[in-house]
């Protein structure tokens, strides 16, 4: 009986080459009918738009779901535009965060510290996600598409003043100006004498009839 033949063992640059090309070969299978993936919001709830201080210890958490995703993506870009143009990247990895996270959380008071230059302002902003694609992209059955379905607010809270410390009311102020205007109160007081007088004249009628 012939012995059987040996195999070889192939050297490390072989099984290099191997391992290479076994990586670079290895892809996902997206049926035809697939649908585009996505991410669906799940923090904060988006009923309204969501208000957020920028304040010490107020940090910001966005939360989501993906959806249809069959290509899981490297990365994805997270970043906030402001309603002046104005575009920030959020977390603290300047915006960047692996392409499994569903969530990401904002300290915008340590921003707003360590960027005097592109300070963040009271203002709407819109939440941007896209993955290592880059944005704009189109839509594509299994990937991620990008979502800017997200609206939030940033506001600086105002310190307490007391009345004492020469706190006031604008807005009371002038109402209460307004109210103790002459012509306010001729206008009231006329108002009154018609009212009364046609209460009057109503009841003098019924009893005649």
């Amino acid at each position: 009986m012939a012995s059987p033949t040996p195999t070889p063992t192939p050297s490390p640059a072989n099984s290099n080459s191997q391992s290479s090309s076994s990586s670079s070969f290895s892809q996902v299978f997206i049926p035809q009918t697939a649908a585009a993936g996505g991410l669906l919001i799940t923090q904060p709830p988006q009923t309204a738009t969501s208000f957020y201080k920028i304040a010490p210890s107020q940090p910001i958490t966005f939360g989501w779901n993906m959806t249809s995703v069959l290509v899981t993506p490297t990365h994805l870009t997270v970043s906030a535009v402001c309603d002046n143009g104005n575009t920030y990247p959020v977390g603290p990895s300047d915006g960047i965060i692996p392409g499994t996270a569903s969530s990401v959380v904002w300290d915008v008071y340590a921003y707003q510290t360590n960027n005097p230059d592109k300070p963040l302002a009271q203002a709407t902003y819109t939440l941007n996600i896209w993955d290592d694609r880059g944005p704009g992209q189109a839509r594509r059955g299994g990937y991620m598409q990008q979502n800017n379905a997200l609206q939030f607010a940033l506001y600086t809270p105002q310190p307490y003043t007391a009345i004492a410390s020469g706190w006031s009311c604008a807005a009371c102020s002038g109402a209460m100006s307004i109210a103790s205007h002459p012509a306010f109160i001729s206008l009231l007081v006329t108002f009154f004498i018609v009212f009364f007088s046609g209460f009057h004249l109503l009841r003098t009628s019924a009893r005649s009839n």
